[in-house]
């Protein structure tokens, strides 16, 4: 098949949870035989020099750079209209004649569009192409702004997000059943776009993920630690890290849990450098290479209050053999078994025993750990993912 691939971000270097997604996709198919165009938007904060990715030479790439910032006058004047700004700063008209021209000048099979924010090219593809196209919901992404909503003490914030969350919400059950297929990546979200009134076909398919390059060495881990990772410019990362932070820093430094805690990512905000304690908070910003950064660190803590689909860094954290603190909104989507491959934990009290228990006992922590690398072999093989979902793609084709 012929597939064109859309992103609302350039997804190199893969090293966060959409390019991840993206890549681990792209050479899925590419290890099957599939021709793959990528045509890629490229937000300006995305725009530093980078190494040249090897996949680059194996796909027809394009990328084009736009500027999604809004400033304060757009955002009050926004308040007046019925459109969501937050999807609205994706369209831009240079990339959509850009992609016109691409269409005409090739046939592709399955067009697909990675997420809501390259949904507003449909129009363009649609007069200009014939292919099936497919659209993979990475999360439903009204859920992520009402559960952020609900998490906010201050009525005006939660007023705000409310109407972002009614307005993102009425645009996505416009598109339900334009396209020809729809990917979720749980049975949560598959569950929810049957309940709007999806009636086109509809698969659900996890993450995906190149085991050869989880290679977890216990050598270089430092028991007890804990960690973070995550892109905090992602607000339910940042919300439920300075959750953990603001209620658990005390027993941290100078309390009864007695392990060095580090936070590393994307875009960490300044103001996170006044958490740092010397020797025991360490805040990292953006590490060199994640997997030697995870491989280094043995206890994951994922304390997710809002967002939805599934998390990528759990997926990446288990076939690391982590053992993995984390709510269950974190894991939703993921096979997970309590106690036996992750340990849940939903509120302050879960958390401080999970945490005082994991860095007490390194045999339970290894255990959940090769537990949850047998789960990831068993059900994320980005092969097996990807084989799946060219199976789904030829059935409506």
């Amino acid at each position: 098949m012929r597939i064109l691939i859309l992103t609302h971000r350039a997804p190199f270097p893969q090293n966060g949870g959409y390019p991840i997604v993206v890549g681990n996709t792209i050479k899925g198919f590419i290890g099957l035989g599939h021709d793959v165009t990528l045509i890629s938007l490229n937000v300006k904060k995305n725009s530093a020099p980078r190494e040249r990715d090897e996949l680059l030479d194996k796909i027809n790439y394009t990328e084009y750079d736009i500027d999604t910032r809004v400033t304060m006058i757009e955002a009050v004047s926004n308040l007046f209209t019925n459109n969501s700004y937050n999807i609205d700063k994706y369209y831009n008209a240079g990339f959509e004649k850009l992609l016109q021209k691409n269409l005409q000048e090739n046939q592709y099979d399955i067009i697909q569009l990675e997420g809501i924010f390259v949904a507003p090219y449909l129009g363009v593809i649609r007069r200009n192409s014939k292919a099936k196209v497919i659209f993979r919901a990475h999360n439903i992404e009204h859920q992520v702004w009402q559960k952020l909503a609900q998490q906010k003490s201050d009525p005006f914030k939660r007023w705000y997000l409310q109407l972002l969350a009614r307005r993102i919400k009425n645009y996505e059950l416009e598109l339900l059943n334009k396209f020809d297929g729809m990917v979720v990546f749980t049975a949560q979200d598959k569950t929810s776009m049957l309940s709007f009134g999806t009636d086109i076909p509809l698969t659900v398919l996890p993450i995906g993920i190149d085991l050869s390059l989880y290679n977890p060495d216990y050598t270089k881990t430092d028991y007890p630690s804990l960690f973070f990772l995550g892109s905090l410019d992602w607000l339910p990362n940042r919300e439920g890290i300075e959750w953990f932070i603001d209620n658990f820093h005390k027993d941290l430094t100078d309390g009864s849990l007695k392990a060095k805690f580090y936070v590393a990512g994307h875009n960490i905000p300044e103001r996170f450098d006044d958490y740092e304690v010397l020797g025991k908070v360490f805040i990292h910003g953006e590490v060199d290479d994640a997997l030697e950064f995870v491989n280094s660190k043995s206890i994951m803590i994922v304390p997710l209050l809002s967002g939805g689909g599934m998390r990528v860094k759990i997926v990446e954290g288990m076939a690391m053999e982590k053992c993995i603190i984390s709510t269950s909104l974190g894991a939703e989507g993921i096979n997970i078994e309590n106690g036996n491959n992750i340990i849940i934990a939903n509120n302050l009290d879960e958390f401080y025993e999970a945490v005082k228990k994991c860095i007490t006992d390194e045999h339970f922590c290894r255990e959940i750990g090769r537990n949850a690398r047998k789960l990831i072999e068993e059900q994320h093989d980005v092969n097996a993912v990807t084989r799946q979902l060219a199976d789904f793609y030829k059935s409506i084709a």
